[in-house]
């Protein structure tokens, strides 16, 4: 109870309200951390972590090659980091959409990627990893295009444009704001996966290791990673959308204690950039973690 009211606490002071799971990912002894951690939330770009086990364990399979060559053309491009920004055509592996995907987050190569791995692959793999509650709606760019509908815009220039001129309560209602009807998970989900993953129980070993090896150059490190001291390794996948920061991982101990974590959590103000936000993901993870090693 009193490690539950603290991070309450640590959410209150930053404005925001969420869900929390941490567990040990060795040795299930029944120990965890959880405030909210079966609510229903929206996971954006955190279902990037089972895109790319999905992709390595294809990989790892033979099914297919992760040095098979893609260009990414104009068309492809869909907004935020990575090769959005491109002013041309890029020809790159599989793996470093991969490897894109997973460190900065890239929609237009997470895009690819779904589309060389089957979009309909993922919610077959959620149902195999006991995942009932983990919904997949499409990918990054069935996202900007639910976006796109719900506020009347045809092009990326004219969400631009109109998005600001949005109340919050018009932009709180948009379907990707909604669990129910955009991919969405709950804390608890997110750390068996992540426990599943970091114990080579994903899938193939060679799988969860390329998981696990690109968690860990996530270039966002605000978030999680920022409660943590130097020598814990922090791996992990944030998600972003107005008003949502997400963020799930894995810190590892110099001890070798791995512990899951996920942090949801919702603000009022629909800022993407709120570093006491971030922080406060941080400070939550950490504080549940110094529990379960008490």
């Amino acid at each position: 109870m009193a490690v539950r009211q603290r991070i309450r606490d640590i959410f209150a002071r930053a404005g925001v309200t969420g869900s929390v799971h941490v567990v040990p990912v060795d040795g299930p002894d029944g120990r965890e951390v959880a405030v909210e951690a079966d609510r229903q939330s929206v996971i954006a770009s955190v279902f990037k972590i089972l895109l790319v086990l999905e992709f390595a364990r294809q990989a790892a399979a033979g099914q297919l090659d992760p040095t098979e060559r893609v260009v990414v053309t104009a068309a492809d491009r869909l907004g935020g980091w990575g090769v959005a920004g491109c002013a041309d055509d890029v020809e790159m592996s599989l793996r470093d959409l991969a490897y894109l995907t997973m460190s900065v987050s890239d929609n237009t190569a997470a895009e690819l990627l779904l589309r060389r791995v089957g979009a309909d692959v993922l919610p077959m793999l959620a149902a195999e990893l006991g995942l009932p509650r983990t919904r997949i709606v499409g990918g990054p760019r069935q996202l900007v295009e639910m976006m796109l509908a719900d506020v009347g815009a045809r092009t990326e220039a004219d969400f631009a444009r109109i998005f600001p001129t949005l109340t919050a309560d018009r932009i709180r209602a948009m379907r990707v704001f909604d669990p129910e009807r955009t991919t969405s998970s709950t804390a608890r989900e997110l750390t068996r996966l992540l426990s599943l993953i970091w114990r080579d129980q994903a899938g193939p070993a060679a799988a969860c290791a390329t998981v696990r090896e690109l968690m860990s150059r996530q270039l966002f490190w605000t978030r999680l990673a920022s409660g943590f001291p130097p020598g814990v390794r922090v791996a992990s996948k944030t998600g972003t959308l107005p008003g949502l920061h997400l963020d799930a991982g894995v810190a590892e101990y110099p001890d070798g204690s791995r512990y899951a974590m996920a942090v949801l959590v919702r603000t009022e103000r629909l800022a993407t950039r709120r570093i006491d936000v971030d922080l406060a993901i941080g400070k939550a993870a950490s504080t549940a973690v110094a529990a379960l090693r008490a």
